[in-house]
């Protein structure tokens, strides 16, 4: 099947980032088949809940050793929220590796010891700008500022700082997006994040 294969392994909001396409006009379907996903021109990993639970779902059904073949042809992956944090190499809220894409950890937010971030909640959730810190096609012509919806309590912790495409500030600097090659991530969510978010999918559609 060819088009964007947003991958459904019953972690994720596919029903809202089917929409989100349709509305752009792109070619999109949801499957859990790894071999739709191997005859896809684009793959999108969302995901929403807990680190090794998303792992778990992915390698029951074949999917994480599908997501790196795909990878290695050079199309274009990109995963948002847990999708993205799974393209990493692991995470404090699990045991498991991740899919070892990009390199870097995801740590989770604690402010007990920082008297000035006292104050904030975990999870970071809501509308928050980010700001770029290199220019990237998944982000050419998006309004500025850039605001995006975010609901996480892990942040990714980038081993190469080359690979950070933008940040957020929440109590500790992050990487709000990332990319190495043709993998790509954010940690919001664009599918919530309306005109903003659209334009970015719009991107993703048409990158090469």
């Amino acid at each position: 099947m060819t088009g964007i294969c947003v991958i459904d392994y019953g972690v994720g909001n596919v029903g809202s980032i089917l929409n989100m396409f349709r509305k752009i006009g792109a070619d999109a379907f949801a499957s859990g088949n790894p071999e739709d996903v191997c005859k896809s021109d684009r793959l999108l990993l969302p995901g929403v809940g807990s680190y090794d639970f998303g792992m778990v779902q992915l390698a029951e059904r074949g999917l994480d050793v599908a997501v790196k073949d795909f990878a290695a042809t050079g199309k274009p992956v990109m995963g948002i929220c847990l999708g993205m944090q799974l393209l990493g190499m692991s995470s404090e809220e699990g045991e498991l590796p991740g899919l070892g894409l990009i390199p870097f950890d995801c740590k989770r937010f604690d402010f007990a010891t920082m008297p000035d971030a006292a104050d904030l909640k975990v999870p970071h959730m809501g509308w928050d700008t980010v700001a770029l810190k290199r220019e990237d096609p998944l982000f050419v012509a998006v309004p500025e500022p850039q605001r995006y919806y975010f609901v996480h309590s892990y942040y990714v912790r980038c081993k190469c700082d080359d690979d950070v495409v933008a940040e957020c500030e929440y109590g500790v600097t992050f990487a709000a997006a990332v990319k190495r090659g043709n993998v790509s991530g954010t940690q919001f969510h664009p599918e919530k994040s309306h005109r903003f978010g659209m334009c970015l999918m719009k991107n993703f559609a048409e990158s090469a």
